[in-house]
């Protein structure tokens, strides 16, 4: 049995805490797993962020340290204490701010920082979060839940570039957001090599043991199967991706078994966890364990900028775009994806 007493307590609850309905989400099993990689996949049908992502073969090389490093960043805004929050916050979008370049289809430029591919990332993210707890977990929330849920979806917009006006306060609006974005959404071939690359991605954090390679294979097929049947029709269309409905069928039974069995065991998620995304379970593990922080307390994003003295991410931005005018960045991406997002020190 684990000794709960060697978890680190974060400093406090950050900005949601254990009564929010994105620590009830984002901490079932799903989280971590099938809705991370929904996400990655979902994220490249947008010519823009593809563009980038393809700059700067930040899906390629390296991917376990990416995963692990990604994972960290999207349990650290949810799970994280305040000062780690805004210390993430503040070096993603420096971070951002050399991704920049030429979208080849339209010849325009694209920018990691633009509020519109920052709302892009963090939309597909809060809702496939939701979409597979629903699926493969518990279910529906009940509808006070899903309004908290997406207030809170808005809360954690706060430090991204997003414009805060444009963050969906329900699932109707978030459908409408989905209905206005198909016109935009595209797959050139590139996609669809990175969408066929993702798919096969739950296997790239897992240890290279010819011993384990049946348990990793067996994870792969899993999770490829389970991310297509969240997938729309439209969608896996687009991205050159076939699963007929019985498959579909089949694969949301059996993963519902599994994160139903795997949702009963702590010591089974936080053994994974270590495994698959080692810079994520310090993040996670005070929340599995129920290890209150220092200080009990959940902030809001107004208070803690200015505790800590900070701008907003759209300040940020702003001062960036200023610098820029004065010094123009290299016409392609400089950032191969092996940044170390949340090494503070």
């Amino acid at each position: 049995m684990s000794n709960h007493n060697a978890v680190v307590p974060h400093e406090d609850y950050g900005f949601f805490g254990p009564d929010s309905i994105a620590w009830k989400v984002h901490g079932y099993p799903t989280a971590t797993t099938v809705a991370f990689q929904r996400t990655v996949v979902t994220e490249m049908y947008e010519p823009f962020l593809l563009a980038s992502v393809n700059d700067t073969s930040a899906v390629t090389k390296r991917p376990a340290l990416r995963f692990d490093r990604t994972l960290q960043y999207m349990a650290t805004i949810t799970f994280g204490d305040s000062k780690s929050v805004v210390q993430a916050s503040e070096i993603l979008v420096k971070i951002h701010s050399k991704i920049t370049g030429t979208e080849p289809i339209s010849g325009l430029r694209y920018d990691a920082n633009d509020p519109e591919a920052q709302l892009w990332i963090h939309l597909t993210a809060w809702h496939s979060l939701l979409y597979t707890y629903e699926k493969f977990g518990p279910g529906k929330l009940s509808p006070a839940e899903e309004r908290q849920y997406w207030e809170e979806c808005a809360r954690a917009a706060e430090f991204q570039t997003i414009n805060l006006d444009d963050v969906p306060r329900s699932r109707k609006e978030m459908r409408a957001y989905y209905e206005r974005m198909r016109p935009i959404l595209a797959a050139t071939e590139a996609t669809q090599q990175h969408v066929e690359h993702l798919l096969d991605s739950a296997s790239a954090p897992l240890p290279d043991s010819a011993v384990l390679w049946p348990v990793v294979k067996l994870t792969q097929v899993l999770f490829r199967k389970a991310t297509i049947a969240t997938l729309p029709r439209w969608m896996r269309k687009m991205g050159g991706v076939r699963q007929s409905p019985i498959t579909d069928l089949l694969i949301t039974a059996t993963m519902q078994a599994i994160f139903r069995l795997a949702a009963q065991s702590v010591e089974a998620q936080r053994f994974l966890l270590r495994v698959s995304s080692p810079l994520t379970a310090p993040v996670l593990d005070p929340i599995m364990c129920g290890v209150a922080p220092k200080d009990p307390v959940v902030w809001s994003p107004e208070q803690a900028r200015a505790h800590y003295r900070t701008v907003r991410p759209a300040e940020q931005y702003a001062q960036i775009l200023a610098a820029r005018a004065e010094k123009p960045l290299p016409q392609h991406a400089a950032v191969d994806g092996s940044e170390p997002l949340l090494a503070f020190g």
